[in-house]
């Protein structure tokens, strides 16, 4: 999801192609207005707004769209401002966020659930300048990245990744992963967690030179979207605080996340514990009601979270639980 300058909310797809466009005029928390804006595209989970632009990322390509707002805004021809991607599908849906500098940041995911990839662009973290020139990997070793914040205090990038499948039902812990210089390795396929070497594709060397996740969290629960909240209207402690949205395990004989959960930080800005926020996705029987996957932050200090399984936005506000 994001935020358009007139408060639109452009939101992304897998499998429909589309991109929507959703409005809430009068306020009240719920959508008067929902629209396919763009259609025909290929798994466009990723959208960031700058300035007047809209950046889509597919499978293989970033595209610029603009300007928002114009009545023949769909007329206007996509831009192509990146195509070095892998037209690979496994693991292949983008997010993709606007950085603090201008610049645009996605992942690219590893076609496979555990391997050795020749292809360098693989299971990496990337940057980008809007126009899609100067790219830089900021990062690799990771297998499947689909959440990505900065620290408002630090200005530290910080994200998620989903580990490996078919080590049981609590190997290897899913991760969050602090960016503290470019260029770090955080050890897939080769080790996970704090320097567990994998059985499959790892050596007793090879994690010696790996980063660590900041923290770990439980087996398969599918961490995905992350925020830092930066709102006024929430309570005190959750000031600068970082929402998790768990996904929820697919694999697992008795079910894991299926919530959002916050990680709180120290005044050292290290992470320190792990409390449920949001729950109720996952009812009696393991019955599973809805899976969340990603952030929006309104201005007025509410927070949205998208529902890929019930095709639903709710919208979390410090008086109200409502959905769109």
């Amino acid at each position: 999801m994001a935020l358009g300058p007139d408060g639109t909310i452009y939101v992304g797809s897998q499998g429909e192609g589309v991109v929507y466009a959703v409005q809430d005029r009068d306020g009240d928390g719920v959508a008067e207005s929902q629209r396919v804006l763009l259609k025909g595209l290929d798994e466009p989970n990723g959208v960031a707004v700058l300035g007047n632009s809209l950046f889509v990322a597919e499978i293989s390509r970033v595209s610029r769209y603009g300007p928002l707002g114009q009545a023949d805004f769909q007329k206007n021809p996509a831009i192509r401002v990146y195509q070095d991607l892998p037209d690979e599908t496994h693991h292949a849906y983008k997010i993709l966020k606007t950085g603090p500098d201008g610049d645009l940041y996605f992942a690219i995911g590893v076609p496979c659930n555990v391997c050795e990839i020749e292809d360098p662009r693989y299971g990496t973290l990337l940057r980008i300048h809007p126009d899609g020139t100067h790219p830089v990997r900021l990062a690799k070793g990771i297998r499947n990245t689909m959440g990505i914040d900065w620290d408002p205090e630090s200005k530290d990038l910080w994200f998620t990744d989903n580990g490996r499948d078919w080590l049981g039902d609590d190997l290897p812990p899913d991760e969050l992963n602090h960016l503290t210089e470019e260029g770090l390795d955080f050890g897939f396929p080769h080790c996970f967690g704090q320097a567990v070497v994998d059985p499959d594709q790892g050596h007793s060397h090879d994690c010696l030179g790996s980063t660590p996740p900041a923290f770990e969290f439980k087996a398969h629960v599918a961490p995905l979207g992350l925020h830092f909240y930066q709102g006024q209207s929430f309570p005190e402690r959750f000031h600068h605080q970082l929402f998790i949205a768990q996904h929820g395990s697919w694999n697992r004989s008795q079910p894991s996340g299926y919530q959002v959960s916050m990680v709180t930080l120290d005044a050292h800005r290290k992470p320190v514990a792990e409390t449920p926020l949001v729950t109720g996705w996952l009812g009696s029987h393991g019955h599973i009601l809805g899976r969340p996957v990603d952030f929006l932050e309104l201005k007025d200090g509410s927070l949205l979270i998208s529902d890929d399984m019930a095709g639903v936005i709710y919208r979390l506000s410090a008086h109200e639980r409502s959905h769109q």
